[in-house]
C-alpha cells in the first residue's frame, strides 16, 4: 500500500478510538473512493500470497488465512454501508454509485482466484480425513461453497460474464435504493390549521411538528413518508382526501416517470439474476437463490406461504366485514372501504370492541422506558448490562453508544443505538455492524449498530408496533453481540436467510410479557405502571387485524416468489401489470393490499432478501415454537431455556448447520402450530 496515501486518508490509518471505532469526525466522503482501491489491492496481494505459499495447502494456511485476508477492506465496506443507509448525503450517493461495479468486480475476482480455489478444494474433496473441529469443518465446507456460488467452477468466458452480471446488478441495486430514497426524502404532506389536523392525536401532531421543522417548515406540521408517521396518520386523520394523497404517495415510491423511476430497474434486476442462475445450471432465480437455505425449493416455500395464504384472506375478510360494519353504524356505508380507509376504521374497531386506542397506550411507550426494558430483558435471560459511553463520538448526534458486558465483567462488545428517522436515512429499520467478532488471530469484540425510523417527539413515544420493531432489531443486536465464534466468516448473523429472522422475532416475545410492561410501561408524565386491565386489553386486541397484517405480508412474499420463479423474465413487458395479476389471481381481499410493492420493495432490490422475503414467516415457525419452550418451563426468564437458548441459537453463529442448532435447543424440530395459534389462525 501506498504509504503516501495512507497518511492523508483517515480510513487506510490505525483507528485508535475504543472498540477501534472508525474516525467518523475525520471522514469525508471523497476519502472512500481511494480507500475502497488500496484497500482492495492489499486484499488481492494476500491472497496471491495465500495461493502462492509453497507450502501444501492446509487449514491453517488456506482456510484461516482466507478468514483473515481483507480485513481491513471489510471494515471499510461496513462503516460506508452503514453510512450510505444512516447517514447520506448527495456526494456520499455519487460515490456509492461510483464504486458499486469496482466492488463487484473485486469480489467476482476473489472468489474466481483459480489459485486460492484450487487449495480450498483441495481441502474440500479430503475433508473427511483432515482432523478438523466441526467449526473448521463448517468454515471449510462454506467457504468452498461460497465459491461455488460465485462462479470459480464456471468455464473461463461464462465466469467473465458471471462477473459482469454481478456488477450490473450491484449499479442496478444501489441505484434502486437511491431511488427510493430519493421519493421518501422528497414528498411530504404539510398541514397548516385544525381542519388539515382534524382527528390526530397529540403524539402524532408532536411528530409531525417535529418532521416539518427538520424540513424547513417551523409554523406548520409536515407527515412524511416515515412509517412512524404515515401509519398515525392513515390510522387517525379524519380527512379522508389527504389520506388518500399520503396512502398514494406512499405506495407510488419509486413508480414516477423519469430519472427515479425503478420501474426500468426492476426489469434489469429480475433479468440479470434469471440469467445468473442459468450460468450456474438453474432453471429460475429462486431455484438457485434457494439452494442455500433452510428451505431447499421453492415448492417447501410455497407450501407454507399457501398454507397461511388461504388461512389469512379468511380472516382478513371477516375483519373487512366488521369495518363495512362500523361504516355503517356511523351511516358512512356509502363510503366503500378503500386501502387508506382500513387502519381507520380498524382503530375505530378497536377502540369499540376492546377499548385499546393509540392515543391511550403511547404515553407508557415512550423511548427511553422501552430501550431499558429490552436492555433489562437482555440482563435477565443472558446477564448483559449495558453502560452508555457518551464519549464515543459516532456519526450522528442522534446515535448512543453503549459497553456491553456479561455477568462477570467481561467486554462483550460496542452497542449503537440510532432510533430517529431523518432525511439523510433510509426507511425501514435493520441491524449492522462495524466490526465481527472473532478469534482467528487479534480476538476481535463487534461493534453492532440498531437503525430505527422513529418519529422524533418531546419524549417520543412508540405504539405497540413500533416497541416490537425495537425489540425486533435488538435481538439481531443480540445475535451480533453475542457470536462466540472462532472465525469472523461464520460470526453472529452471517447465518442462512431463513434462520437470520429467528434470534430478532423471538426477543419480540418479550415485549408483551405482562411482568416486563409492569415494570418498564410507566405514564411518560406520571410514572404509573400501565394498568393490568389495559395490558389485558392489548393482549386481546392483538389478535384483531392479524388477518390484515399477514395477507399484506404473505401477498408480498408471494409476488417475490412469483417474480423470481419465471424462467424469463425479458418476456414480461409490464412489472406492475405483472404484480397485479397476481395478487388477482391469488384472491387478495379488497382494500388490504400488501407490505411493499415492486417499485419500492429494497428487499428485494437492494437488500439481499430476493426469493427471500418468505424467510420472515418461516421463522415465526421457529420463534413462535421456541417461544413455547419458555411457556412449558413456567417462566419467561427459565435459567435452563435462557442458557439453552443462547449457546444453540444466539452464540453459535453459523459454526452449526441452523436446523440442527434448532433442534439441540428445541430437543426436536419446530412445530406450525403455536404460530397459527398466535396469530388466531388455527380455526380459519
Amino acid at each position: 500500500m501506498d504509504s503516501s496515501t495512507a497518511e492523508l486518508n483517515p480510513l487506510l490509518q490505525a483507528w485508535t478510538a475504543p472498540y477501534t471505532l472508525p474516525p467518523f469526525q475525520d471522514l469525508l466522503p471523497a476519502h472512500f473512493e481511494p480507500a475502497f482501491a488500496a484497500a482492495m489491492r492489499e486484499h488481492m496481494a494476500q491472497l496471491d500470497a495465500i495461493a502462492s505459499d509453497p507450502e501444501p495447502a492446509g487449514f491453517a494456511n488456506t482456510i484461516e488465512a482466507f478468514d483473515r485476508a481483507g480485513y481491513r477492506l471489510g471494515r471499510i465496506g461496513m462503516l460506508f454501508g452503514n453510512l450510505c443507509s444512516s447517514h447520506t448525503s448527495p456526494e456520499l450517493q455519487a460515490v456509492e454509485r461510483a464504486v458499486a461495479k469496482p466492488r463487484a468486480a473485486h469480489y467476482s475476482a476473489v472468489y474466481m482466484h483459480a489459485g486460492v480455489f484450487a487449495r480450498i478444494r483441495a481441502l474440500h474433496e479430503r475433508r473427511e480425513q483432515l482432523p478438523l473441529t466441526s467449526e473448521q469443518r463448517r468454515l471449510l465446507e462454506r467457504t468452498h461453497l461460497d465459491f461455488v456460488r460465485s462462479g470459480a467452477l464456471l468455464a473461463p468466458e461464462q465466469q467473465a460474464r458471471h462477473a459482469e452480471i454481478v456488477q450490473k446488478l450491484a449499479a442496478a441495486q444501489t441505484l434502486f435504493g437511491q431511488n427510493v430514497l430519493h421519493d421518501e426524502t422528497e414528498w411530504k404532506l404539510v398541514l397548516h390549521d385544525e381542519a388539515e389536523l382534524a382527528g390526530l392525536p397529540d403524539f402524532a401532531r408532536d411528530a409531525a411538528r417535529t418532521a416539518a421543522q427538520q424540513r424547513g417548515e417551523p409554523n406548520a406540521y409536515a407527515i412524511t413518508l416515515s412509517r412512524s408517521l404515515i401509519v398515525p396518520f392513515l390510522t387517525y386523520s379524519e380527512r379522508r382526501d389527504l389520506r388518500e394523497q399520503a396512502w398514494r404517495a406512499w405506495t407510488s415510491r419509486g413508480e414516477h416517470t423519469g430519472v427515479h423511476d425503478n420501474r426500468p430497474v426492476i426489469a434489469e434486476i429480475l433479468i440479470l439474476r434469471a440469467e445468473l442462475a442459468r450460468l450456474h445450471g438453474y432453471e429460475t432465480y429462486a431455484d438457485y437463490a434457494l439452494v442455500d437455505r433452510m428451505a431447499r425449493e421453492p415448492a417447501a416455500v410455497n407450501r407454507l406461504l399457501d398454507e397461511v395464504w388461504e388461512r389469512s384472506k379468511a380472516v382478513a375478510g371477516r375483519e373487512r366485514e366488521a369495518l363495512l360494519a362500523a361504516q355503517r353504524a356511523e351511516g358512512r356505508g356509502d363510503e366503500g372501504l378503500e386501502a387508506w380507509d382500513w387502519r381507520y376504521w380498524a382503530e375505530k374497531v378497536r377502540q369499540r370492541d376492546y377499548a385499546v386506542n393509540d392515543a391511550e397506550v403511547k404515553p407508557y411507550f415512550s423511548l427511553d422506558a422501552m430501550v431499558a426494558a429490552a436492555f433489562d430483558c437482555a440482563q435477565r435471560l443472558f446477564g448483559l448490562r449495558f453502560t452508555p459511553r457518551s464519549d464515543l463520538v459516532p456519526y450522528h448526534p442522534d446515535v448512543k453508544a453503549y459497553d456491553v458486558h456479561d455477568a462477570e465483567g467481561r467486554g462483550v462488545g460496542l452497542f449503537l443505538h440510532d432510533n430517529f428517522a431523518r432525511p439523510t436515512k433510509r426507511s425501514g429499520a435493520w441491524m449492522s455492524v462495524l466490526e465481527r467478532q472473532g478469534r482467528n488471530g487479534a480476538e476481535t469484540l463487534p461493534i453492532v449498530l440498531n437503525n430505527n425510523n422513529f418519529a422524533q417527539g418531546h419524549p417520543t413515544l412508540l405504539g405497540f408496533d413500533d416497541v416490537r420493531t425495537l425489540f425486533h432489531e435488538f435481538g439481531h443486536g443480540l445475535h451480533g453481540l453475542l457470536s462466540n465464534v472462532t472465525y469472523a466468516g461464520l460470526a453472529g448473523t452471517a447465518v442462512l436467510r431463513d434462520f437470520v429472522e429467528l434470534p430478532s422475532q423471538l426477543f419480540e416475545h418479550w415485549m408483551e410479557e405482562p411482568q416486563v410492561l409492569r415494570r418498564h410501561a410507566r405514564h411518560c408524565e406520571t410514572g404509573e405502571p400501565i394498568p393490568d386491565a389495559l395490558v389485558a386489553r392489548l393482549q386481546a386486541a392483538q389478535r384483531f387485524g392479524q388477518g390484515y397484517e399477514s395477507a399484506r405480508y404473505t401477498a408480498s412474499a408471494l409476488v417475490d416468489m412469483a417474480v423470481h420463479s419465471l424462467p424469463a423474465p425479458e418476456q414480461v413487458d409490464d412489472w406492475i401489470a405483472f404484480e397485479a395479476r397476481v395478487l388477482r389471481e391469488r384472491g387478495l381481499p379488497d382494500a388490504v393490499g400488501l407490505n411493499h410493492r415492486l417499485p419500492h420493495f429494497q428487499h428485494l432490490f437492494s437488500g439481499g432478501y430476493a426469493a427471500g422475503y418468505y424467510v420472515y414467516l418461516w421463522a415465526e415457525v421457529l420463534d413462535a415454537d421456541a417461544y413455547e419452550a419458555f411457556v412449558e418451563a413456567g417462566d419467561p426468564f427459565d435459567a435452563d431455556v435462557a442458557g439453552r437458548l443462547k449457546r444453540w441459537i444466539y452464540s453459535s453463529g453459523n459454526t452449526i448447520e441452523p436446523g440442527q442448532a434448532y433442534e439441540a435447543f428445541r430437543g426436536r424440530p419446530a412445530r406450525i402450530e403455536p404460530l397459527l395459534k398466535q396469530k388466531g389462525l388455527l380455526e380459519a
